[in-house]
């Protein structure tokens, strides 16, 4: 792990005023330029986030969601590298843990079917506030003791009707909706995304957590790791990577298959994903 940069001094002070004083850090995550720090001091825990070189404007772009967001508290500024946030730690398992005991045969199905829900319902609440959060996954929902789903990492976030960026590439490829991915392949930009491609990646990250692997089977089509990008986002435009056959829950899945496989406009909304969930039995 490394070690804080000291040149982010005001943001250890931002920590300190939410987790008091003394202050411990540890590193969680260090990615393209975004660096995760927990903050723990006497009074609770906080987040750090450090986004320098082209983080910095991603990490600028996530403050100012997180501050029109209800119930989220944020406090950002500028370091000599690039821009940094403190938030609250939001406690508990991410959608992909609770998922774990399911994918490793060791039960926990109505645990990962409440997770599944619950996650769902996360996603529709943002979607009725009129936001789309642009970047879904398997570790972004965190899922707290009370039940209560909080979604993570708002960098690709936007308000219905606002564009705030100049140029969209898209986030993980594998969760990439196909209509998605045609437009950027096409554009022009910018490019917004859209609700209905949230579905698409709600439905894949679902997909993921019950069966430990990405939902497009790419070895169907001789793509692997090594295969650049921009193929790799050429075939998922063409929807010419088919569905993985991988079956552990025909039950959960059936439900997501055609989310997969539906055009954007025939997806359901994620409430309605919610409620198809709901009722799996089995």
């Amino acid at each position: 792990m490394g070690k804080f940069p000291s040149s982010a001094r005001e943001a250890v002070k931002a920590a300190k005023a939410v987790c008091g004083d003394p202050l411990a850090l540890a590193e969680v995550s260090n990615r393209r330029g975004a660096a995760v720090w927990k903050a723990t001091g006497p009074h609770g825990v906080a987040s750090i986030k450090l986004g320098t070189g082209d983080a910095a404007e991603v990490t600028t772009r996530e403050a100012a969601v997180l501050d029109q967001l209800p119930a989220c508290s944020v406090t950002a500024g500028r370091f000599a590298d690039g821009v940094w946030l403190v938030t609250p730690w939001l406690a508990g398992l991410s959608t992909w843990r609770l998922f774990r005991p399911f994918r490793k045969g060791n039960g926990g199905r109505d645990e990962a079917q409440a997770a599944a829900v619950g996650l769902c319902r996360a996603v529709a609440g943002l979607h009725a506030d009129g936001w789309v959060h642009g970047d879904l996954q398997p570790q972004h929902g965190i899922h707290g003791d009370d039940g209560t789903v909080r979604l993570l990492d708002f960098a690709w976030a936007r308000k219905v009707g606002s564009t705030p960026w100049a140029t969209f590439v898209g986030t993980l490829i594998h969760l990439t909706a196909p209509e998605l991915a045609a437009r950027i392949i096409t554009g022009p930009q910018p490019i917004n995304t859209t609700q209905a491609a949230d579905v698409y990646a709600l439905a894949g990250t679902l997909w993921s957590c019950t069966t430990g692997k990405w939902p497009l089977d790419y070895d169907a089509v001789g793509l692997d790791p090594n295969t650049p990008l921009e193929e790799r986002r050429k075939a998922i435009a063409a929807r010419a990577v088919p569905l993985s056959a991988r079956s552990p829950w025909p039950a959960l899945q059936d439900h997501l298959r055609p989310v997969l496989l539906a055009e954007p406009d025939d997806r359901p909304t994620a409430a309605e994903l919610a409620n198809l969930l709901e009722a799996v039995d089995g």
